[in-house]
């Protein structure tokens, strides 16, 4: 397999379809929420995903993808290259501010992340990676993540896991919010993926995410020395939901151990 190749192949199918994004703001863009009222998918999402589907399957039939709008493959193991792809991560953001979302594509090879992308459409910024060559933002190499204290860590969270919840004892929750330096939320995995690997923020931890939502960014991540699990500190798993942590060196264990407790 020639993994250079399939690189610039993603590199250019993941332009083109910011660019077709991008276009779509033109046109009108209809909404339809899933199971949850706030979980909101556009006809942009679905046709995104399409095209890429599409091609993907023209060029590498031998290749399985899976979405998030249900065009690509159901898959019970990870065996062989499965592909990824979330074509719009932060559709609320998308409908709402036209900024803060991004496409989320990650590669993988018999269950080990190959190479990661997070494309965040329209700053036209690209963070990318590829296994044991490093990790970049657009040209430029991403350096080495270095230990941060948490006094001195700002947390990507969402704040309704502050607030009473079916899910996390959100006491602990406050106590953390309370000792690190600050708090963001970006609507986006992917973008607060990007984000504790490019450095603005220092950790990201959510309730339930889907394999798409990570699997490009688990492989950027790991490039720069993130560490990434779930809350239960397992490696995390791509054939379905679960919760999720990512960061900085020196802060997991920490983060788990005192103010993570599920119910």
């Amino acid at each position: 397999m020639n993994l250079n190749a399939i690189d610039r192949y993603a590199k250019s199918l993941i332009k083109e379809a910011g660019h077709k994004i991008r276009v779509s703001f033109f046109n009108t863009i209809d909404i339809d929420s899933k199971a949850d009222a706030n979980d909101l998918v556009t006809n942009i999402d679905k046709e995104i995903e399409r095209f890429v589907v599409d091609r993907v399957k023209q060029d590498f039939p031998e290749h399985k993808i899976v979405s998030e709008e249900g065009f690509g493959d159901k898959i019970t193991s990870l065996d062989g290259t499965v592909w990824f792809l979330d074509p719009i991560d932060g559709t609320m953001n998308f409908i709402h501010q036209r900024r803060n979302f991004a496409i989320s594509l990650g590669i993988y090879v018999d269950g080990v992340g190959m190479l990661g992308y997070i494309y965040d459409v329209m700053g036209d910024d690209l963070y990318h990676a590829a296994k044991g060559e490093g990790a970049y933002f657009n040209d430029e190499r991403l350096p080495q993540l270095e230990i941060t204290p948490l006094e001195e860590a700002l947390i990507g969270i969402n704040a309704s896991w502050v607030a009473p919840n079916t899910k996390v004892d959100n006491d602990k929750i406050i106590q953390l919010v309370t000792r690190c330096r600050g708090t963001r939320s970006y609507g986006s995995a992917a973008i607060e993926l990007a984000y504790v690997s490019s450095g603005r923020i220092d950790a990201y931890i959510s309730m339930r995410l889907a394999p798409w939502d990570i699997a490009g960014g688990i492989v950027i991540a790991q490039e720069v020395g993130a560490v990434a699990t779930s809350l239960q500190g397992e490696a995390p798993h791509l054939l379905g939901t679960d919760t999720f942590i990512v960061t900085r060196p020196g802060l997991h264990e920490e983060i788990l151990s005192k103010y993570i407790r599920l119910k």
